[in-house]
Formats: structure tokens, sequence, C-alpha cells
């Protein structure tokens, strides 16, 4: 038998990721921040600033996720292979876009929502949940590249 460990599953996972596509997520995460705050300063109602900053690391996350596993064809050997690999196994590969974005809504929730420690991490957690999910289906819709490329 040939398991891997976590080591290797997080190995693989970063490697798929490391050709994700950066500039359009950061620009995604940030453009989708900003209109976000834009339209609570427009609307009427109190402006919500975490969900803005939680909005846009959400968004970074998932663009990142789906934009390293959409072309799995494309990179070095190692990184096909590790793309192969997140396609074959998206509840694994979503894992780390999950973390990822629950780390990154930690402080938000923190800072500007005032909700204290736990209260924050529950809020972060369920955000990258959601982010795990919506990866996870992504990465799956995608499975099918798989056999083409591999």
């Amino acid at each position: 038998m040939n398991e891997l460990t976590r080591r290797d599953e997080m190995s693989l996972a970063g490697a798929a990721l490391r050709g994700a596509p950066w500039k359009a997520a950061t620009i995604t995460g940030v453009g989708s921040a900003a209109i976000s705050t834009i339209l609570g300063w427009i609307t009427p109602g109190p402006l919500d600033l975490s969900w803005a900053l939680c909005l846009g690391a959400g968004l970074f996350c998932l663009v990142a996720a789906v934009g390293a596993v959409s072309r799995p064809e494309v990179g070095d050997r190692v990184t096909r292979q590790a793309r192969l690999w997140s396609l074959r196994h998206p509840w694994r590969f979503a894992l780390y876009p999950g973390g990822g974005a629950a780390v990154l809504m930690y402080p938000v929730q923190f800072v500007f929502d005032g909700e204290g420690v736990f209260g924050a991490a529950l809020d972060a957690l369920q955000g990258g949940a959601l982010v795990y999910l919506v990866a996870a289906l992504a990465t799956l819709s995608l499975r099918g590249r798989a056999g083409r490329a591999g």
C-alpha cells in the first residue's frame, strides 16, 4: 500500500497551490472587499467592515484554489502531478484553502468585530468551512480534467 501521510498531502496541496493565479486572487479579494465597503457606505444601515474583509479573504482563497487546479497540464512536472492529485482528492485538497481562509479571517473577526477570542475563532472557522465546501465542490466539478491531463 502506498498511503500518504498528512505531511505528504500537505506538500502536494502546497505544490498545487504554488501555481495558483495569485495576482487574480489578490485582485478579486481586494476588489470584492472594496466593493462591499463602498456598498456599505451607500446603502442604508451600518457599515460592516469585518464582513467586507472576510468576503475578500474568502474569495482570495477560493480563486487561488480553483485557479490552481483549473489547468492541470500547465507547469513543471511536480506541479502537474500535485494538481492531478488535488483533482483526484478534492476534499483533502480543499482543507488547505479552507484553513487558509480561516487563518486570514480570524484577526479580522477579532479586531473589527470585537467578539472576543472564542467568538472570533468560531466565526473564522465557519467562514473557513464555507470556503472548504465551495473549494471542494469546485475542484470536484473540475475532476474530469484529471483524466484528460493524466
